[in-house]
């Protein structure tokens, strides 16, 4: 790690940082941090405390999200997940939330406020957030902050899918969405955690993160494996196998199987093959 805090990862501003980077960081203000869980099914994380500033990331709901600062409406902090810093919507979020006993499985869940499959839906819960449940009741689970989920839709915390390709595939024809994490939209290297987390892999949220610390380098002419993370000048992707790659991307605006040659000539035709890295996750 550099010895200068990265404000992605780091919570600190020029005006503030939080408690625990005193004597790293010069600022007028440190702040010790209030712990809180994401109570909607998925928020915007900002660069900024408005709706129309860029989004640079998701929440996801039980996801952990420590609280450094308010404005507006906006709370601004770190995700526990990942460790990404920005500002995401207060509403969104909820002191003392309960530990979660139960991960989404399905690409997506809705949150019923009874457990009825007619009643319209509170909420929709995207594939790897994470609840507690208190009760069952008609093959749904009562969550302790409100509302029922199919149970089907649900496996008990620490549940992992081994193969991360498998679920990137999953995702096939998702939009892409800049700062997305969920299939509801995604990007490169929200794939490529998404995919890895449901795993059980740590990895951060940015694919220049992923390409310093996930797995262990591999030479970048090859041969590639299956599960091979890929990485770009901005971009990520996965091997489906030895000549493919599924990613998210903004040349078809979906995630998609592309042939790896194909992807590496349109980045940089002049670069030998246009790789910056290659990154092995599986024996």
């Amino acid at each position: 790690m550099s010895d200068t805090p990265d404000p992605r990862r780091h919570p600190v501003r020029q005006d503030l940082a939080a408690a625990h980077l005193r004597g790293r960081v010069t600022v007028p203000r440190f702040v010790e941090g209030e712990e809180h869980r994401v109570t909607a099914g998925t928020a915007g994380m900002r660069a900024d405390p408005a709706a129309t500033a860029r989004q640079t990331s998701q929440v996801l709901y039980g996801e952990g999200f420590t609280v450094y600062d308010r404005r507006h409406g906006w709370a601004w902090g770190q995700c526990a997940t990942d460790g990404y810093v920005g500002w995401v919507p207060a509403a969104a979020l909820a002191p003392g939330a309960p530990r979660p006993t139960h991960v989404v499985t399905a690409l997506a869940g809705f949150r019923f406020p009874e457990p009825d499959l007619k009643v319209p839906p509170l909420d929709t819960l995207p594939l790897g957030a994470a609840v507690c449940a208190v009760g069952e009741r008609n093959g749904y689970l009562e969550l302790a902050d409100g509302g029922w989920i199919y149970a089907r839709h649900l496996a008990p915390a620490g549940t992992v899918e081994p193969d991360p390709v498998a679920t990137a595939e999953r995702l096939l024809g998702v939009p892409y969405l800049w700062g997305g994490r969920t299939p509801h939209g995604i990007d490169c290297s929200g794939l490529a955690q998404l995919a890895l987390l449901r795993a059980g892999i740590p990895c951060p949220r940015d694919s220049d993160m992923q390409r310093d610390e996930v797995g262990e380098p591999v030479p970048v002419e090859g041969p590639y494996r299956r599960a091979d993370l890929v990485f770009f000048p901005g971009h990520v992707g996965l091997m489906l196998d030895g000549e493919r790659l599924l990613h998210a991307t903004a040349f078809t605006m979906t995630v998609t199987v592309e042939p790896l040659v194909a992807v590496a000539e349109r980045v940089d035709p002049t670069r030998a093959k246009g790789l910056l890295g290659v990154r092995r996750v599986t024996g």
